[in-house]
């Protein structure tokens, strides 16, 4: 069955992004040459899930989308005609996870936002998390983790620590038959 991946960079005080969604803070550890094992892991996947504002977000600040050779869904309360791999999806994230998860396919990237990983993780339906620390402290922002979910128990896989200072964690979620 595919895994449901969450891979992303926080702020040691836990932020995706500063106020006003600014991810500037992620330049701090621009490396020439060093993706940080994305250009691998994103080999693994074929379908990304994001929420409506990290793809404006991309979108504004991007040349073009960066998964336009996946199979995108963008969550959005305003449906949205589909555009070539994109698709707006107003309804059911569980029943859309769920959907995909049974379907063949490499895995399934979540890409952002907080809200939608905050929901994912109401449902248990995140299988592992590559969660890198950059080093520096926010203070404010969008919070990772800013929601009221069940407890979840992870088994560390792999910790890797860089020059730039980012350490990248990586999480199993533990005794996934209890969770399905």
């Amino acid at each position: 069955m595919r895994k449901v991946i969450l891979y992303i960079a926080t702020s040691l005080d836990g932020y995706i992004a500063k106020p006003n969604n600014d991810l500037s803070f992620l330049s701090r550890v621009n490396q020439e040459g060093q993706d940080y094992g994305y250009s691998e892991f994103i080999g693994t996947i074929d379908s990304v899930i994001l929420g409506r504002k990290t793809y404006d977000w991309v979108m504004k600040n991007g040349k073009e989308f960066p998964h336009s050779n996946k199979d995108t869904y963008v969550i959005t309360k305003t449906p949205r005609q589909k555009t070539d791999n994109i698709k707006f999806c107003s309804g059911n994230l569980k029943e859309l996870v769920l959907k995909l998860k049974q379907a063949e396919g490499k895995n399934i990237f979540i890409d952002g936002g907080a809200e939608i990983v905050n929901e994912l993780l109401k449902e248990k339906l995140i299988d592992r998390f590559y969660i890198s620390i950059v080093p520096v402290l926010l203070g404010g922002g969008i919070r990772l983790f800013n929601g009221s979910f069940p407890e979840q128990n992870l088994k560390l896989k792999s910790s890797m620590q860089f020059e730039t200072g980012l350490i990248q964690l990586y999480y199993e979620l533990e005794d996934r038959q209890k969770n399905v």
